[in-house]
Order: C-alpha cells, then structure tokens, then sequence
C-alpha cells in the first residue's frame, strides 16, 4: 500500500468580512518577516457514506487539485490541540484510490458519494523567524456547495497553522496564539463561528 505523507494540524481559524484589511505580524513572538502573498485556487470535493458515518466520527475525506499539497487527504479526529492528515497523490481520474479507501475502511466500507465542493481563492503567507518557519497564515475566499441539497454558501476567513519552528511547548504555542487573536481582532477579524469549511459548507 502507498505510504501517505503524515502532517499533525495545529491551527487556529478566524471570520472575517470581504473588506477586512490583513492583520499586522510585528508584535507576533518569534516572527522576523513575513513572504509576499502566494496565491493558490483550490477545488476540493468531500465525500462521505450516505448517513454521514464519517462527519460523525469527525473524519473528513476529500480530493483537492491546486496548491502545493494537491491530492487525496484524510483528516483523522482531533487529537488534542492538533489533527492528523494523511495525504496521497491525485492518480489517475476521480476514482478512490485503494491505499486511500483502506485507510478509510477503519471507519466504513459502505459506498461513498460526493458531499460539498469547496472552491478556494486562497492567499498564503510564510511567517518565518531566526530558525525557519514559524507559521503560515492564508486569506481564504471560500465558494461551497452543499452537493446533497443543492445550495451555495460564500464566505472569507483566515487561518493560521504552525510551521515546524513553532514554539513546541503549550506555553510557547499559547503565548503565539494569543498575540494571533490580538492582531487578528485589531485588524476586525474574529474567532470562528464554525469548526471545519465542510461543516460550514453543510451548514452546522
């Protein structure tokens, strides 16, 4: 079986309005600079049982093309502060791969059909300090569709996931977070409403 790349998310969601300004980085521990803005169009389409075994059991499935992590990625349960995501190549056509419908089997077998598509307008910045990079922050402008009952939602929000030279305590990663919020309320933003963008797709 194709072995999957192994990512633990650790991040922190926030809404925003479509006229909302970037928050300001400077007062952010540990972070030097800040990249010019990347821009990556994503389209991801989720699938799922049709009673919803796997939203119940907190897993998300989807195959995304655009961006640098484009394939076929499984988010487990949340662990903790994080969430583990498993990710493989696109492959050929739309058809689940089997290495990816074997990972899936550990929480249903039955027959899976599309859920929501999620078409992404993503700007993605690197917040990086003395030892590399210390988080990245994406400006999202998000286009959903329920694909069960047929309706479109819109919205923008942010996100900001640590790097790999994050803080690795929980103090460090609080202090990090918390000074996130302060710039991110300062700018307008606020804490998200909703936990995942297929939740919000799905409207819960």
């Amino acid at each position: 079986m194709t072995e999957p790349s192994r990512t633990v998310e650790v991040e922190r969601k926030y809404d925003v309005d479509l006229e909302t300004p970037l928050p300001r980085w400077e007062a952010i521990p540990g972070v030097d600079a800040v990249s010019s803005g990347e821009v990556r169009t994503l389209d991801a389409q989720y699938f799922d049982t049709a009673d919803g075994t796997l939203s119940r059991a907190g897993v998300a499935l989807r195959r995304r093309t655009g961006g640098p992590d484009e394939g076929w990625h499984v988010k487990g349960p949340r662990q903790g502060d994080g969430r583990l995501e498993l990710g493989w190549p696109l492959g050929d056509g739309d058809t689940l791969p089997s290495a990816v419908a074997a990972t899936v089997s550990e929480w249903t077998t039955a027959p899976l059909t599309p859920l929501a598509r999620i078409e992404n307008d993503r700007t993605a910045y690197l917040l990086t300090g003395s030892d590399g990079v210390v988080a990245e922050f994406v400006d999202d402008r998000v286009r959903a569709t329920d694909l069960r009952r047929n309706v479109r939602r819109e919205w923008r929000e942010w996100e900001m996931e640590l790097g790999p030279a994050a803080p690795a305590d929980d103090a460090g990663r609080a202090a990090f977070f918390d000074a996130v919020e302060r710039a991110v309320v300062a700018a307008g933003g606020r804490e998200s409403a909703s936990g995942s963008k297929l939740a919000r797709a799905l409207g819960v």
